[in-house]
């Protein structure tokens, strides 16, 4: 597992703005960066830092025609958190089955 590309995923998607970036581009395909803007009550710059860390971790790619800078979502380097959490899931099924076996062991 890149673990270095997972926490970058985890730190991009752990703020409440990026996450309704990525919602947005999802619901409704690429959006130019003026009209993701649109959607918050903050500056252009603002929410082209946000963008900034989404293209980082993967989350989002960008196209440009002229001036324009569309975003689109990039869901695949979410696999990283999905296997992620698949392992501490199944950690915590083994120690429960233990926990469930030494419970029955003692009745």
């Amino acid at each position: 597992m890149d673990e270095d590309a997972l926490s970058r995923i985890l730190k991009a998607a752990g703020d409440t703005t990026r996450r309704q970036i990525l919602t947005l581009l999802v619901q409704e395909g690429p959006l130019r960066v003026t009209g993701l803007a649109a959607h918050f009550d903050m500056s252009l710059n603002s929410v082209s830092k946000h963008i900034k860390v989404l293209e980082e971790a993967g989350l989002v790619t960008r196209r440009t025609l002229g001036r324009e800078h569309f975003i689109a979502a990039e869901l695949e380097p979410l696999k990283l958190t999905e296997g992620w959490f698949a392992q501490l899931k199944s950690i915590w099924e083994l120690r429960l089955t233990a926990l469930e076996e030494l419970l029955v062991s003692k009745e």
